[in-house]
Order: C-alpha cells, then sequence, then structure tokens
C-alpha cells in the first residue's frame, strides 16, 4: 500500500508538473546572418536555464514561412511568442490569433507594426546605433582624408520593411546632414532618403551591385572617401566592390566604411584595414532583457522597461526597452569585443 501511495504521489507530481511547463516560440528572421545565429541560441540557452521549453524557427527572409512558422507556433500551444520580423507589417492577423489564445508577443529588435497584440519591445537604441555610424564616419574622414576640401560620400540604408532601418538612417543623418548644408561632406550621386538609399532584405550582394553603379557612373575621375553603410552584411558588399576597381592600395586608400553587429568577418576586415568600424549589440543582453520580459508576463508581473515614447508602431506606442549599442574600431574592438567574451581570439583567426 505504500508503495502504491509513492508511486501515486510521484505520478501527480509528474501530471503537475507537465500541467505547468510552459513553451516559447521563437521566430528568426534568417540564418545567412551569423548575429541572428547567435540571437537564436542566446534565448534558447537563457529561456531553458530559466526552465522553458522552446521552438526556435528561421525563416530564411521568407515572409509566407515566417507567417506560417508564427501560426504553427500559435496553433500548437505556446505560452509566449518572440518575434524578430521579416517584413515588420505582415504578422496582424497571426498576431489577432495570438491575442484570442492569450498568448503574450514579444518583438525582437525589429519593431512589428500595423498590430495592437504586441505586448512589449526588446532592442537597442537604434537612433543612437545611427549616430554612433555616422560620428564613427567622420572621425575616420578627418583620420584618413584630413587634406581633403570636400569629403566625398555615399550612403546606404538597411531594407525598407524594417523599421530600425529608417530609426539607424535618421540617426546617421542628424550627424551628417549639418555637414552637408556646410558644403564639409558632398553626396556625388546626389542618391538620399531611404526610399532611394534602403537595401531590400540587407542584402550583401544588392549593396555591392548598387556600388559597383555609383562608382563606374559618379567616381571615374573623383575619389570616394566614405561609404555610410548601417550593417556588416552590407559593408563586405560595398568592400568588395571597392576592392574590385583598387581601392585599398596605397594609391588610392581604401574609403571610410562603417558597419553594424560586429560580425566576425567585418571583425577580421577591420583587422586588415578595409572596413572602418561597427556598432556591437550584445546580443547575449538582449536575449536576457527579453527572457525577463516573458518571464515576467507569464509569472503576472510587469516586464522591465525604459521608454514609453519611441516605438509607435502605427496602432500604438509599444513599451521598450532599448539597451546601449557600443561603436568598436581598432581603438577598442580588443577591450570590446574580446573582453566582453562575445567572440575569442580563435574565432578571429
Amino acid at each position: 500500500m505504500k508503495t502504491k501511495l509513492l508511486f501515486a504521489s510521484a505520478a501527480a507530481t509528474l501530471i503537475a508538473g507537465s500541467a505547468i511547463a510552459q513553451t516559447v516560440g521563437i521566430a528568426m528572421p534568417t540564418q545567412s546572418s551569423s548575429r541572428w545565429i547567435s540571437d537564436g541560441e542566446s534565448m534558447v540557452a537563457q529561456f531553458e536555464e530559466a526552465g522553458y521549453d522552446t521552438i526556435l524557427q528561421y525563416a530564411e527572409d521568407d515572409i509566407p514561412n515566417q507567417l506560417a512558422q508564427v501560426e504553427n507556433m500559435i496553433t500548437n500551444g505556446v505560452d509566449a511568442l518572440v518575434i524578430a520580423a521579416i517584413d515588420g507589417t505582415t504578422l496582424s492577423n497571426a498576431l489577432e490569433n495570438a491575442y484570442y489564445a492569450d498568448i503574450p508577443v514579444i518583438a525582437y529588435d525589429r519593431l512589428i507594426r500595423d498590430s495592437e497584440h504586441v505586448s512589449y519591445y526588446a532592442t537597442f537604441d537604434n537612433f543612437k546605433v545611427g549616430v554612433q555610424q555616422a560620428e564613427s564616419l567622420v572621425s575616420g574622414l578627418e583620420e584618413r582624408f584630413p587634406d581633403a576640401e570636400t569629403w566625398n560620400v555615399e550612403l546606404f540604408g538597411g531594407s525598407p520593411d524594417d523599421n530600425n532601418a529608417y530609426f539607424f538612417y535618421d540617426g546617421a543623418m542628424s550627424v551628417l546632414q549639418p555637414l552637408i548644408d556646410d558644403g564639409s561632406i558632398e553626396i556625388v550621386s546626389g542618391q538620399m532618403g531611404m526610399d532611394t538609399v534602403g537595401t531590400l532584405r540587407w542584402d550583401g550582394a544588392v549593396a555591392q551591385a548598387r556600388m559597383d553603379n555609383l562608382l563606374s557612373t559618379h567616381y571615374t575621375d573623383a575619389q570616394l572617401h566614405g561609404v555610410l553603410s548601417p550593417y556588416d552584411g552590407l559593408s563586405i558588399g560595398i568592400i568588395s566592390s571597392l576592392k574590385g576597381i583598387g581601392y585599398g592600395s596605397e594609391d588610392q586608400p581604401m574609403p571610410i566604411v562603417t558597419g553594424q553587429d560586429a560580425e566576425i568577418r567585418s571583425i577580421k576586415s577591420m583587422l586588415q584595414g578595409e572596413q572602418y568600424s561597427t556598432v556591437f549589440k550584445d546580443t547575449r543582453e538582449l536575449a536576457r532583457v527579453t527572457v525577463g520580459m516573458v518571464n515576467a508576463l507569464l509569472e503576472g508581473g510587469e516586464p522591465e522597461i525604459n521608454d514609453t515614447e519611441t516605438y509607435d508602431n502605427g496602432v500604438k506606442v509599444i513599451p521598450s526597452y532599448l539597451l546601449e549599442p557600443v561603436s568598436v574600431d581598432l581603438s577598442n574592438w580588443e577591450e570590446v569585443i574580446i573582453g566582453s567574451g562575445y567572440y575569442t581570439m580563435d574565432e578571429l583567426e
């Protein structure tokens, strides 16, 4: 009898444990960027450490695929959704289904627009990212081309369907526009504004093709001094185009090229004297904040936020937590990147 009671008690414990097990669905945009791989791995590790099960899926920048993944997670009864949207305007119907299923939704790094059913937003200070990129560009121009009367610069923007791209661009232009106005910087092509300089899906090949066109059209008799690039994947394509016509040689110094996300290939490029800088966004910290948000929501608490004004998604202002980005160049890369344990020296060899 005692054995039977113990068995029954253990079974009841297992049933109770299974009843309270909670699952978080994580929808990421693509594995083509090492940054998003790192995001996914960090979240899975931290959610599981906190006692949650996870479903992690990548949509490979295919909008219908991501929509289907999110809808399947809802159908399968996840307890919360974390979504880094490919196109922040395409998920409204799915999020309405999540709302009626009582599933909270955290927008991860990319704002989900046109839906009232976004609970919270975890991201970095994206306007500041753009400011840091432009400040680094100007510092590099002063350092590498101190004698130029006017710096010839070209602008690249991120994907027009990513809300962050506009914050990056606006932040950068808050620094660059006064210098354009006073003649210190000239946009030789005249191409400005996100509707003109945006790069769909953050595609490095598209950026490289556009840089090829800019060089052949506007720089046969002029020297290019700098390129505002909002993402490392674009920067690598841009640099490939520049090297293709001789930039990076003694006779033709490499223009100052910015970036973002501190991807390994761009850190290596910086060490080789090609890419000038990047912006480091510690995805481990972003995962930590996101896990905290989900945990608070599922336990009936209030997630920690530090911004209630910036991110209007077209329906409402989404309460947000903004992390601090860090500008990285040759002067501080080892302290920031290696010192934080984000990469090891072996990974950069």
